[in-house]
């Protein structure tokens, strides 16, 4: 009988945006030793395997430095589908899982990624991401009865993302109650431009948030996306300027849930802060 080699990679399932359990978007996340050598093939099974929204895999930039010791990665995100160029959920349970399973020593990581060079600060209470800003621009889409309930679409070319934002006279309950039929909306647009779809509302003054959302993205191999850093960095610019305010709290009222606490730069860049709960320490055993 042959031997085979078996290679163990340590991976972690993160609930990112949330403080506790079974909350949150999970992301599973896989620590790459410079040692080890894996195909984008490899990666994407991997991800298919871990069958989460997002799986990151992350690698010293520097091959002789470790994972507790260095402050500077490679890092990349796969969806079950496809490699993404941005994941923010994916990016906090990664700056989670250096911080406190790895017992990294710094306090600021710096990620070379897809979408350039992302960092995140440890703080007392948080974890704070620096992300790209993604301003929206309207957008004209035919859509049934687009009278009835839509008050503006907009579209970031640079994420691919349409941003739907629902009549004020409307309450969080009707996002949350939002029953997208994901193979008609993958069926009428299917030219590659729209890779996700953001649903929006702005709450009431008497609520703690200052607007509400969910993201769908079957187009990616993502029904529904819990909660998304990534939408954010459309949300934000665009809520920052209807609201005139450049400090946000948001919500993604998916049947998980999750907070973000947003900063609008003037360097077109967006801290987002939130937490994070580490659910899973385990080894991926690669034959």
């Amino acid at each position: 009988m042959e031997n085979k080699k078996i290679c163990y990679l340590p991976m972690y399932i993160v609930d990112a945006f949330t403080s506790h359990p079974f909350a949150g978007n999970p992301a599973a996340v896989c620590l790459v030793d410079s040692s080890t050598i894996l195909t984008d093939d490899i990666r994407q099974n991997i991800a298919k395997e871990m069958n989460l929204s997002e799986t990151a895999f992350i690698e010293q930039y520097t091959p002789d430095e470790s994972f507790s010791e260095s402050n500077h990665f490679k890092l990349r995100w796969f969806t079950p589908a496809k490699e993404v160029m941005l994941c923010g959920h994916a990016t906090l349970a990664s700056s989670a899982v250096l911080f406190e399973c790895v017992k990294n020593k710094s306090d600021k990581l710096i990620f070379e990624t897809l979408s350039g060079q992302l960092t995140a600060r440890k703080q007392a209470n948080f974890i704070s991401l620096m992300l790209p800003l993604n301003p929206p621009r309207p957008f004209q889409l035919v859509l049934p009865d687009p009278e009835q309930n839509i008050q503006a679409i907009l579209y970031s070319s640079s994420t691919k993302k349409l941003l739907i934002r629902i009549k004020d006279c409307y309450t969080r309950s009707f996002i949350e109650q939002l029953k997208p039929q994901t193979d008609k909306m993958m069926s009428a647009h299917n030219t590659g431009k729209i890779a996700g779809v953001i649903v929006t509302l702005c709450t009431k003054a008497q609520e703690q948030y200052d607007f509400v959302s969910r993201y769908f993205a079957p187009w990616v191999g993502i029904p529904e996306d819990p909660v998304t850093g990534s939408a954010h960095t459309v949300l934000a610019p665009y809520w920052s300027d209807e609201l005139g305010k450049k400090k946000l709290f948001a919500y993604q009222c998916s049947p998980r849930g999750g907070e973000l606490r947003l900063t609008v730069k003037d360097d077109q860049r967006l801290e987002v802060a939130g937490t994070a709960c580490v659910v899973l320490n385990g080894q991926f055993l690669l034959q």
